[in-house]
């Protein structure tokens, strides 16, 4: 058997006005690890969320984004950004070269707080699942100009995505 060599820009890639996915590695080509190159746009908030069968890991590349991947004293549903965990920790402001590894259960988020678009690696494992899930996703986001939030919803149940905390997709506010 042999490896993959996937060369800068390259990979199957899924664009849309809200997110830009590229698929690197995945399960079609035997990997039990699904990699994708995500841009993630500014005053885009992926929301407070758990996956009971899978866990994940984060590499920021270029630009920043406030994450957090901890149990918080108290889940609030409508933001994270306050959050903290019993012994003191709140979002973190990730720069390229930081990572987050979130294991399966553990509530986690991200959000582009800047006014410049993010790269981040994002890697999880089992795949294919969040393949289908991005795909689907990214549908949805090229569906129109506002995201439907019951639609998001129901593709969430579908993929083991236990939202805490909406989705969003606003302009930073300064």
């Amino acid at each position: 058997m042999d490896g993959l060599i996937v060369a800068p820009g390259q990979g199957r890639k899924v664009i849309t006005k809200v997110q830009e996915v590229t698929f690197k590695v995945t399960g079609a080509n035997g990997s039990p690890v699904s990699s994708f190159e995500v841009v993630v746009p500014p005053g885009f908030d992926v929301g407070a969320h758990t996956h009971s069968n899978s866990e994940e890991f984060f590499y920021v590349l270029a630009g920043e984004l406030d994450v957090l991947a901890f149990e918080p004293i108290e889940r609030t549903e409508e933001t994270w950004h306050d959050w903290q965990s019993p012994d003191g920790r709140r979002k973190v402001r990730a720069g390229a070269g930081s990572c987050m590894f979130v294991p399966r259960g553990c509530p986690h988020a991200f959000t582009n707080p800047t006014d410049e678009p993010a790269v981040m690696l994002f890697q999880s494992s089992p795949s294919p699942n969040h393949e289908h899930y991005f795909d689907e996703l990214c549908e949805i986001f090229a569906s129109g100009e506002v995201v439907d939030p019951h639609a998001v919803q129901k593709l969430r149940d579908r993929y083991d995505v236990n939202q805490i905390t909406p989705l969003r997709n606003e302009p930073p506010t300064r």
